[in-house]
């Protein structure tokens, strides 16, 4: 085989394998592919520092699909069945989330997350305004938060150090979120639903 034949086969065959990976669907609807590298960056809502969340063996596929892309799959979901929400209600009362965030989520001895943190000047606006996202809301959650204007959050996820307890997995921490956005009253923009 000469020389051009053998750089054009390489190139077929570069082409071709450029054209395989996981195809997954971004927030726009177009479908694009991903790499095994390509991951959500999250990063605590204490001091912007990474947090240490991988994919492990138990994480569900809407688990993974959330590491890889910073796209929660069960908010879309939850807020058209709102029998499948009750799995994330079903999380948050289990592990004592009521108990500070309130029953109704109103708030209580930790902001409301039903109309953005209650009163004054969080009528219309998250504590965090990073928790507009639920890439946002799950670094507070996950990483917890360094105690401004409610209260501190304490680290929940199950593969951070200081976590509460057990930990929460990644997949239980989505399920919350997509329900705390099924119950959402407050007046900002619903950018999750984008």
């Amino acid at each position: 085989m000469g020389k051009s034949t053998l750089s054009l086969a390489v190139l077929v065959v570069l082409a071709a394998l450029g054209g395989c990976g996981d195809k997954t669907e971004n927030p726009s609807g177009t479908s694009t592919t991903a790499s095994s590298s390509e991951t959500c960056k999250l990063v605590s809502t204490k001091d912007n520092s990474p947090l240490a969340i991988k994919v492990v063996d138990t994480d569900t596929p809407e688990a993974k699909e959330f590491l890889a892309t910073c796209v929660n799959p069960y908010t879309k979901k939850y807020a058209t069945d709102a029998e499948a929400a009750k799995a994330g209600r079903k999380v948050m009362t289990y592990n004592g989330c009521t108990g500070c965030h309130g029953g109704n989520l109103g708030g209580l001895m930790a902001p409301s997350l039903v109309k953005n943190g209650g009163t004054g000047a969080f009528d219309t606006k998250w504590v965090y305004e990073k928790n507009a996202t639920d890439k946002g809301m799950f670094e507070t959650i996950a990483g917890g938060t360094p105690g401004l204007s409610g209260g501190t959050m304490f680290v929940w996820h199950n593969q951070l150090p200081g976590k509460t307890g057990e930990g929460l997995p990644t997949d239980d921490i989505l399920k919350s979120i997509a329900y705390i956005r099924t119950v959402y009253q407050g007046d900002g923009e619903k950018t999750w639903l984008k």
